[in-house]
C-alpha cells in the first residue's frame, strides 16, 4: 500500500503520529492533506461513513478511498465503531483526535462536497470540450429560431456570427426581441459538457457548478459526439447542458472577477468562467454601474486570446480557457459605446429592427395562443392599423403579448370570457404606455355584468 505523507498539515496532527513523514503523494492530483481534511469535514457533518458512502460524498474512487481511510486510521483520526458481516459494511466514524482534526479543517475551509478538481484537469477538459463542439448549421438554426417571426435574411448571419467563434453585438431600439434572441441562440450549442462541482488552485477551492446555469444531465441513451471522455464514474463532474449566462445592468467589473466570502472561506466561480463552453449574455451594454469603455477593456484579452485571467483572495492569478460566446445587446449603435480598437474585436455588428405589419400579424397571433385570448380580425386591425399608426409606435415584437395578456387579467377579473374587441384593446393599450387620455375606457365594464 502506498504511503501517504502528511508532512504539511499542523502541529497536532503530527504530533498524533509515532511514524515519521514522507513526501507528500498526491490523491488525484490533489494534496494527500487536503483530501483528509476534506473527509474529515464530511465525517464531521455525517457521523458514521461506510467506505462506499465515503468514496460517493468526495467523489473518488473506492481503491482511492480506501488507501486513504487506512492511513487515516493509521494516524488515529478514523475508527470502527461497529462491523458487519460483510466488509463493505464496516461504519468508520471520527476518534477524538479526528474530531479535533475536524474543527481545525474547518477553521481552514468550510467546504463539504466532491472533491475539487485540479486547474490543469479542467483546462484541458474545457479545451477538449471546445475542439469537439459542431458547427452551427442552417437546419438547426432554423429549427431553434423556429418560434420566432425573424426577416429569413437575418439567418445566415446569425449563423455565421455563431460559427466564426467572435463576439457577437445585437443593436436596436428597446423592445425588438434583442434578448430573446440571445436566449434562443444559445439552444444552437449542441452536445452535453462536463463541469467540475469545484476547481482546486493554488490551496484554495472555487465552486464551479451552479445548478441555476448548468442543467444537470442525467440520462444518455445515445453517444454524445460532444464529449470525447466520459467522466460519469468520476462523482467530482456533473454532466449538463451547455450553458447560457445572462448579465444586466448589475454588472460590474467586480462581479467578473472570482466571489470570495471570508466566512466558509470559498471562492464562486465568475459568470463567464461558470459560461464556459456555452453562451455569455449581457444584457443591456450602456446602463451597467461601470462605464461602456471599463467593461469593454476587460474583454479585450479574452475575447483575443480565448483565455481569461482571474485573481484569489491571496492575490495569486491564474489562467482559465475562455471558450465563450459572447452576446453584447443594446439599445445604442456600437460606435456610441466603444472605440474603433474595441469595435473590431466585435465580430459581428447585428441591428434588430421593428417588423413590419405582415409579420407583426404572426406576433400577434402567438401572442393570443400564450394569453388564451381567441384571436379576433377586426381586433388584430386595430391594433395594426390603427393604435400603431396614431400614436407612431413600431411594430416591436414585445408589445403584442404585453397588451394582450392585459385583456386576459380583465377577462379573469370580471368572470367572463377574455375578448379581444377594439374597446379593449384600447384600454390595454392605454394602461401599458400610460396614456393619460382614457379613450375606450366607457365601453369598459366595471362589474361581472355586461
Amino acid at each position: 500500500m502506498q504511503e501517504l505523507s502528511l508532512s504539511s498539515t499542523s502541529p497536532l496532527l503530527k504530533a498524533a503520529v509515532a511514524e515519521p513523514f514522507v513526501d507528500a503523494v498526491d490523491v488525484e492530483g490533489l494534496p494527500a492533506s487536503f483530501v483528509i481534511d476534506l473527509a474529515l469535514r464530511h465525517f464531521a457533518r455525517k457521523g458514521e461513513l461506510k467506505l462506499f458512502a465515503v468514496a460517493q460524498q468526495l467523489g473518488l474512487p473506492v481503491p482511492v478511498m480506501d488507501n486513504l481511510m487506512s492511513q487515516m486510521r493509521g494516524l488515529g483520526l478514523l475508527e470502527v465503531p461497529r462491523r458487519g458481516t460483510l466488509e463493505g459494511d464496516i461504519s468508520f466514524a471520527l476518534t477524538d483526535a479526528g474530531q479535533r482534526m475536524a474543527r481545525m479543517a474547518f477553521d481552514k475551509c468550510q467546504y463539504v462536497g466532491p472533491a475539487p478538481v485540479p486547474l490543469a484537469d479542467y483546462v484541458a477538459q474545457v479545451r477538449e470540450q471546445a475542439q469537439h463542439q459542431a458547427p452551427v448549421r442552417a437546419e438547426r438554426l432554423q429549427q431553434v429560431l423556429k418560434d420566432m417571426v425573424l426577416p429569413p435574411e437575418l439567418l445566415p448571419t446569425l449563423g455565421s456570427a455563431l460559427n466564426s467563434g467572435k463576439a457577437i453585438y445585437l443593436h436596436g431600439d428597446s423592445g425588438t426581441g434583442k434578448t430573446y434572441l440571445a436566449e434562443h441562440m444559445v439552444r444552437t450549442l449542441e452536445g452535453h459538457i462536463w463541469v467540475p462541482h469545484a476547481l482546486y488552485v493554488d490551496g484554495e477551492v472555487v465552486q464551479v457548478f451552479d445548478p441555476i446555469v448548468h442543467k444537470r444531465v442525467t440520462l444518455a441513451p445515445v453517444p454524445d459526439r460532444a464529449l470525447a471522455r466520459d467522466l460519469s464514474a468520476d462523482g467530482r463532474w456533473v454532466r449538463s447542458e451547455r450553458p447560457v449566462v445572462i448579465a444586466g445592468g448589475e454588472l460590474t467589473l467586480d462581479t467578473l472577477d472570482l466571489e470570495y466570502d471570508p466566512h466558509p472561506r470559498l471562492h464562486t466561480a465568475s459568470p463567464q468562467l461558470k459560461a464556459n463552453n456555452g453562451i455569455f449574455v449581457i444584457d443591456d451594454l450602456g446602463r451597467q454601474r461601470v462605464s461602456p469603455s471599463e467593461l469593454m477593456n476587460r474583454w479585450i484579452v479574452p475575447l483575443d486570446r480565448h483565455v481569461d485571467y482571474l485573481t484569489l483572495n491571496t492575490g495569486t492569478k491564474f489562467a482559465v480557457p475562455f471558450d465563450v460566446r459572447v452576446i453584447f445587446a443594446s439599445n445604442l449603435p456600437p460606435d456610441d459605446l466603444v472605440d474603433p480598437a474595441f469595435a473590431r474585436r466585435l465580430g459581428y455588428k447585428i441591428r434588430i429592427d421593428a417588423l413590419d405589419a405582415a409579420r407583426y400579424r404572426s406576433v400577434v397571433t402567438q401572442a393570443c395562443a400564450r394569453t388564451g385570448v381567441p384571436e379576433d380580425p377586426a381586433g388584430v386591425d386595430h391594433l395594426i392599423h390603427l393604435l400603431h399608426p396614431r400614436d407612431g409606435r413600431p411594430y416591436y415584437p414585445c408589445i403584442p403579448f404585453d397588451v394582450i395578456s392585459k385583456i386576459a387579467d380583465l377577462g379573469r377579473y370580471l368572470e367572463q370570457p377574455a375578448r379581444m374587441t377594439p374597446e379593449r384593446l384600447e384600454w390595454a393599450w392605454n394602461t401599458y404606455f400610460g396614456r393619460e387620455d382614457h379613450h375606450g375606457m366607457a365601453a369598459i365594464p366595471t362589474h361581472s355584468g355586461e
